[in-house]
């Protein structure tokens, strides 16, 4: 009898434990899949906030990024370098503020849409049966900001505590150029106090496994080239007609970008590394009240071209060809820029951040995204511009990065969208980036580097 009652007792045990451990295990994926649909949500909210250019909703923006740092207990503060455009600026604090902080930086705005050609509203934050989140911004660049947030918040959930303090800016006017959001933010005292030592910005979409990265870019330059000549009947032959001249300028400029873009086709350079000019505008003719005048040739005529011009270019050798060739005085051409951003830093040196072991931060990007199981292409030179350059500018490292991978690059496309599973996984690879960079000391008895996790 006592033999058969410890044989129950035993089975019993079994019994409680295996009951036990299909409850934890049945619990916990319906937890996990619980705090998905909250991460979702919260960025679906973000996404939703209507922060299109010209006419943003900053200020709808920046309460919801307030109550996010709040609910996470993050120190915050609003900030308008511009009336009406408020630029918010988090802060966890590391235990050792002497040392340079990480700056995570963002913007709010979002380009235009054409709201007809979308599948899906542009501001609905639609998830389809495959996950895909459509909604302007979903990778340029709300999901970049909200990943941030996640993960500090998942960091701090699991007790751990930075070395290093650590700044999130979600600045406003990106895709206008950055002069009242960026620009003013990087040329401020309170940028100065904040002592940074790296910065992370935004980057592009990968079709591939592989995550990009960046670590230049090309800046802006807006050219406008402006011919004149003599008016006349629209029937007689001119020597330098202001449309004549400006027609031989246009071919040249043609056969320019098409030399540039060779170089990419074939493979021999990267789309960063040349030269990009494109026009965007041609201006001639003299108007009427059903058009233009038929029989009339204009005396003066213009065209813009948007170049960019990457960091390792000769910007003299360009401004010469454009004086020589492009507008000569001769053809009585002028021109003029209506952006000309620098190439070079304040102490003189091309925009670039080493990738490479002479930079502690690259080294521990590349360990942090391999920790997370992530994989890196080859570092890039960004082809259009970012907020970085005005780090950069400063001459502080700055790193371009959108952890997106197996998606098609669609930033100022219709019908842009991230996938939810891709989204999950970025956040993951922020919380391996910002606990390495949090976490980073630098030996300085050797001069070597060690990342103390």
């Amino acid at each position: 009898m006592e033999t058969a009652f410890f044989s129950f007792k035993n089975h019993l045990l079994l019994l409680l434990l295996f009951s036990v451990l299909l409850l934890i295990l049945t619990i916990h994926p319906l937890e996990a899949e619980s705090e998905d649909a909250a991460i979702i949500s919260r960025f679906q909210q973000y996404l939703q906030i209507n922060t299109s250019q010209p006419s943003p909703q900053y200020q709808q923006s920046a309460d919801f990024l307030i109550s996010q740092a709040k609910s996470i207990g993050l120190e915050f503060q609003s900030i308008e370098f511009a009336q009406n455009k408020p630029l918010v600026l988090l802060k966890w604090p590391g235990s050792d503020p002497s040392l340079p902080s990480i700056l995570l930086n963002s913007h709010t705005d979002v380009v235009p849409v054409e709201q007809h050609k979308w599948a899906h509203h542009p501001f609905g934050a639609h998830v389809d049966s495959d996950g895909n989140i459509f909604a302007r911004g979903s990778q340029d660049m709300k999901c970049v900001g909200m990943q941030y947030l996640e993960a500090i918040r998942r960091l701090k959930s699991s007790g751990f505590h930075p070395l290093r303090s650590v700044y999130l800016s979600f600045v406003p006017d990106e895709e206008i150029g950055s002069r009242d959001g960026a620009k003013k933010f990087a040329d401020s005292d309170i940028f100065n106090s904040m002592n940074v030592g790296i910065a992370l910005d935004e980057g592009l979409a990968s079709p591939s496994e592989n995550y990009r990265t960046f670590y230049a870019e090309r800046n802006p330059w807006w050219l406008v080239i402006k011919a004149t000549g003599p008016p006349g009947h629209g029937a007689k032959l001119y020597d330098n007609s202001a449309i004549e001249n400006l027609l031989k300028s246009v071919e040249s400029i043609r056969r320019f970008r098409a030399s540039q873009f060779d170089l990419v086709k074939a493979g021999l350079k990267a789309e960063g590394e040349v030269f990009s000019v494109n026009m965007v505008f041609l201006k001639a003719g003299t108007p009427s009240p059903t058009g233009f005048v038929m029989n009339l040739q204009p005396s003066e005529a213009e065209a813009g071209f948007d170049i960019r011009v990457p960091p390792t270019a000769d910007p003299e050798s360009l401004e010469r060809q454009f004086a020589e060739e492009w507008a000569p005085v001769s053809r009585n051409m002028t021109f003029q820029f209506k952006e000309k951003a620098s190439i070079h830093d304040k102490f003189g040196r091309p925009m670039l951040t080493k990738t490479d072991s002479s930079n502690p931060w690259w080294i521990l990007l590349e360990e942090a995204v391999r920790k997370a199981n992530g994989k890196l292409s080859k570092p890039e030179i960004f082809p259009a511009s970012t907020d970085a350059r005005y780090i950069r500018e400063r001459g502080l490292p700055a790193i371009g990065f959108s952890p997106m991978a197996n998606t098609p690059i669609l930033l100022h496309d219709h019908n842009e969208f991230l996938n939810q599973d891709e989204y999950l996984k970025g956040i993951n690879i922020y919380e391996s980036i910002i606990k390495a960079y949090a976490s980073y000391v630098e030996d300085k008895s050797t001069g070597s580097s060690r990342d103390e996790l």
